[in-house]
């Protein structure tokens, strides 16, 4: 065994190595020790500038540290002069490098980034540009980076085409950079905004519009550019259909601009004596100045949500003072305005009418299909049809099917609902992890051209049976229906939003599997409720329907609550106005 190097042990090594971790951590700790005492009795100099850079070449993560430094740095400023600065913070710069190539996704070290280079007398964004490219060319995903070059481009003021140029460069050698394909999302309507309202018939000029910002609402993209970024979205997931960046920026390029806030329904009822106002989106009512005038005279009446829970709702309700409409031989006048939006709707009430209201349909409003011009929907169309032939060749790609949904939906969701049906149930199939959403998605769409339909025969009727329904939406559409179907689905709830249905008088919903009915609160004018057939289980679950004065019979057959001891004594007790109750 002579002249042979004695080889260490495993068993040696290791203990070799944690003696020398304990030494590092042991001068690790009495550097930070130090550094704690010394911002504790306010020492801001050279000295602790660079004891808490030793500390944090070592560990760039140390947010304390980043902190005292920027304390230091401020007291700098107050006792040097600018070109004195300008070195010490292009050092600050050169140190942040060193702690980026440690960690290139370090909180700290580009928050400190940013904090330096605005601070710095004479910035050089383009240095500041290049470490961003070269940042994004070892990981085009560190999110970190791309907020960082975010606000350089803003501070510098780098053009937005020259921006779009660069995302150009980052997805033409790679398909998969979502995060290029995002900032691209932001940059185009930037650049290519939706142009302004056309001319009106009576030849009026259209409306001005502001140049748009970065903090515009208006996301939406002018036709012609739309048309480009089809074709070059198409050519990345032609490339590559399983890669799932194309296919969410498709999805954003097939997007509605956002809706037009506006009273889309004012309802008036002479018996309850009641208004019920349905907004374009979520409001609330106590916040944003609704005023209700009747007959010219402004109304003093108190707002409020059709449900406790919300504080925000797109259908609000108030009561008139008692015998102010009630008498059916005279006439009102009612107008409800929105002062926040300067919009107003008028609404009236006339002789011999028990009710009345006034409001723009779904058909109206476009809700649940794109305002397509002639030229876009050609395009959509071409759009489907190579969507359709990727299909062909990739027939259980994910993406592919539900992107071919999303464009049926643009184009006419109801000639085209038989095929969106099957392929959602494809989709069950080939992603079953996601079947739910699958579900839930296809419940939406059903709802969506029900209400169509039901609009289109002008009928108060929403009938949706047997659809396999998972979850009710759209009910702010809902608010004139009085009778509605909804069973043999599979909903497990009545949520608090079913509470928009102020008008309805009947409600099916046998054969679900409900065990809540939240939503089924202070509904003035409901007198049936058939839930055969549920999984209402104690009497509780009941407990919303005593909020209902006009309701009068109640089928319970088949659900667990009928076996508990003495149930018709206590439905009696709990529900006085039910005359007909079948258990």
């Amino acid at each position: 065994m002579h002249g042979r190097v004695k080889v260490k042990s495993t068993a040696q090594q290791e203990e070799e190595k944690r003696k020398e971790r304990e030494k590092k951590l042991k001068l690790y700790i009495t550097a930070r020790d130090a550094c704690f005492s010394k911002r504790k009795e306010g020492v801001l100099d050279d000295d602790a500038l660079q004891l808490s850079q030793q500390l944090l070449s070592s560990n760039p993560d140390f947010a304390t540290l980043w902190n005292y430094r920027r304390e230091i740095l401020m007291h700098m400023e107050t006792v040097k002069n600018e070109d004195e600065m300008q070195k010490v913070y292009e050092a600050e710069l050169s140190f942040l490098e060193s702690c980026l190539k440690m960690n290139p996704k370090s909180y700290g070290s580009w928050h400190h980034r940013c904090w330096v280079s605005t601070r710095l007398p004479r910035p050089d964004w383009a240095r500041e540009l290049s470490l961003c490219d070269r940042c994004l060319s070892l990981d085009d995903r560190n999110f970190h980076c791309w907020d960082y070059r975010r606000m350089v481009v803003k501070m510098s003021g780098v053009p937005v085409d020259q921006e779009l140029a660069f995302t150009d460069r980052l997805i033409g050698s790679n398909f998969s950079n979502y995060s290029s394909w995002h900032y691209r999302s932001t940059l185009l309507p930037l650049l290519h905004p939706e142009s302004p309202d056309p001319p009106s018939p009576s030849g009026e000029p259209p409306r001005s519009s502001p140049p748009p910002s970065p903090q515009s609402h208006s996301h939406r993209v002018c036709e012609e550019q739309l048309l480009k970024e089809y074709e070059l979205v198409r050519n990345a997931f032609f490339t590559d259909p399983n890669d799932q960046s194309a296919w969410f920026y498709y999805r954003w390029l097939l997007g509605r601009a956002e809706r037009e806030e506006i009273i889309s329904c004012v309802f008036v009822s002479r018996e309850e004596e009641r208004v019920a106002v349905a907004f374009s989106r979520p409001v609330n009512a106590q916040t944003v100045g609704l005023l209700l005038v009747l007959d010219g005279q402004l109304q003093r009446v108190e707002w409020r949500s059709v449900h406790p829970r919300f504080k925000h709702s797109p259908v609000w309700i108030c009561d008139l003072p008692p015998g102010t409409i009630s008498d059916i031989v005279n006439e009102h006048n009612l107008t409800v305005h929105w002062t926040e939006k300067h919009t107003h709707r008028d609404c009236a009430l006339y002789t011999g009418r028990c009710e009345s209201w006034c409001r723009d349909s779904a058909t109206d409003q476009e809700l649940f299909r794109s305002e397509l011009s002639v030229e876009k929907t050609s395009v959509l169309q071409s759009e489907l049809d190579s969507c359709n032939q990727l299909q062909e060749l990739e027939p259980l790609n994910k993406w592919c099917l539900l992107t071919v949904i999303l464009l049926m939906r643009a184009l006419d969701p109801l000639g085209y609902e038989k095929e969106t049906l099957a392929h959602f149930q494809t989709l069950k199939e080939v992603d079953p992890m996601r079947s739910a959403y699958y579900s839930d998605l296809c419940s939406k769409f059903m709802i969506e051209n029900t209400i169509l339909k039901m609009e289109y025969a002008e009928v108060r009727v929403f009938s949706i049976a047997d659809k396999n329904l998972t979850t009710l939406c759209h009910l702010d559409q809902l608010l004139l229906v009085t009778h509605i179907s909804l069973s043999s689905n599979q909903l497990e709830q009545l949520p608090p939003q079913f509470a928009m249905l102020q008008c309805l008088e009947v409600l099916e919903a046998d054969n679900n599997k409900i065990e809540k009915l939240e939503g089924v609160y202070q509904l003035p004018k409901l007198e049936e409720v058939l839930l055969r057939n549920n999984k209402i289980s104690t009497l509780a679950d009941l407990q919303p329907l005593a909020s209902c004065p006009k309701l009068k019979h109640l089928d319970l057959r088949g659900n667990p609550v009928t076996q508990t001891d003495n149930i018709e004594a206590e439905l009696a007790e709990l529900l006085p106005s039910v005359t007909h109750l079948l258990l």
